[in-house]
Formats: structure tokens, sequence, C-alpha cells
């Protein structure tokens, strides 16, 4: 038995977390499961710890195979939906005769500003929300003053 009664240990190192198992023997010569979460939160390292029995691991278990088969359902139940969405979206554009491609936005310019800086712009995503609006209406050249 190794130090504060443990009997075996795993770890597993994720992202921004290390989850460990260890299963330990307490003095009564209980067995038990202890896993523990720990991350480094603003400099600090933060463990959660949760312990179960030998004698209550079989429902632990079960619980958990339980809840990974629903995550795993509803995984496949989103893709799903995804895929047609995606279908669907491309069956539109198909049926209105556009490409498959996304539709160009428009893009507005500033009055005296050329198509090439506005392009620019637009690709910086740096337009200022203030638009330049030109009539629809052509001038009409043959106005007559009186």
């Amino acid at each position: 038995m190794g130090i504060r009664g443990e009997l075996f240990t795993n770890q597993v190192n994720l992202d921004k977390r290390s989850y460990y198992f260890n299963v330990k023997e307490n003095r009564n010569g209980d067995v038990f499961l202890q896993i523990v979460e720990s991350k480094i939160k603003d400099g600090q390292d933060e463990r959660r710890d949760i312990v179960v029995f030998a004698d209550d691991m079989k429902s632990f278990l079960g619980g958990m195979d339980e809840s990974l088969r629903a995550v795993e359902k509803i995984q496949k139940e989103r893709a799903k939906l995804r895929a047609e969405k995606k279908a669907a979206k491309e069956a539109k554009y198909a049926a209105s005769g556009m490409s498959e491609e996304k539709p160009a936005k428009k893009v507005y310019r500033r009055k005296g500003e050329s198509r090439l800086v506005s392009e620019r712009r637009a690709e910086r995503k740096e337009i200022s929300g203030r638009l330049h609006v030109v009539s629809k209406r052509q001038p009409d050249a043959e106005k007559t003053e009186y």
C-alpha cells in the first residue's frame, strides 16, 4: 500500500484540466474510488474530488454508462440535423439557380471613395456603420425651368 492508502492511480490530462482516478483503502480496510479534477485558475490550483465506495461502484458506473449513451445519442441527432439543414440550404440555392457558393454581399461605398478602398475596408470589417445611400431615381435631363 502506497502513501495515503493508494492502491492504484491513473491520470488523464486534457487541455485545461487533469483528472486523477485513485483507488484507495481507508484505515478500516474499505476500498473506494476517488476522482479528482484539477485545474489552474487565476494562477492557483483548484481541486475538486468525489468519492465512490466499492459497494456503490457498480451502480455509479452504470449511471455513467447510461449518461455516456445519452450523450452519444444526442451528438448523433445533432449531426443528422446539421446535415439535413445543410442539404436543404444547398437544395434551396440549386433550385433558385444560384451557385452553391454564398451569394455576394453588397458593398456600400462612401461618397467619393474608390471601389478598391471600399473592398479593403469590407475585408477588414472596419465599416463604420455610416453608409452613403444613393437615390435610385435617375435625374431628369429634360427638366425645364419656369
